[in-house]
């Protein structure tokens, strides 16, 4: 994937520009850093999981937003769907390649807002 190129945009350490509205890595950021998106990577980074492991494991979501989010991770490449052929159907979910280097990834970021959102909550009050 081509990341859109804005030299007047730039970071350093990131490949050409990411903030204009056409740049396709925009897509992949909305995934990865949705509330649930970034939820699921990081509960499957503790273990596969079934789907119903996963809505006990992920207090507040929905059927349909675990089944949504499930479906868009997948066609992302990022988590993989393994269905067992026995009755009744038993699947799976695990991360793959790109998912494990994505969860490392958000993992620090996720420790650094678990240890300062209290303070940052409380400030706003």
């Amino acid at each position: 994937m081509n990341v859109s190129k804005s030299p007047l945009r730039s970071i350093p350490g990131l490949q050409d520009g990411v903030f204009p509205a056409q740049c396709p890595s925009r897509i992949l950021l909305d995934h990865v850093t949705s509330k649930w998106g970034l939820l699921v990577l990081l509960a499957l980074g503790l273990d596969t999981m079934r789907w119903s492991e996963l809505r006990r494991c992920i207090e507040g979501i929905s059927e349909k937003m675990l089944a949504q989010t499930l479906k868009t991770l997948e066609a992302d490449g990022l988590i993989r769907r393994v269905a067992q052929p026995v009755v009744p159907p038993h699947v799976e979910y695990n991360l793959t390649e790109a998912g494990q280097d994505v969860h490392d990834r958000l993992l620090p970021l996720m420790e650094w807002v678990g240890a300062n959102a209290d303070r940052i909550i409380a400030s706003e009050r």
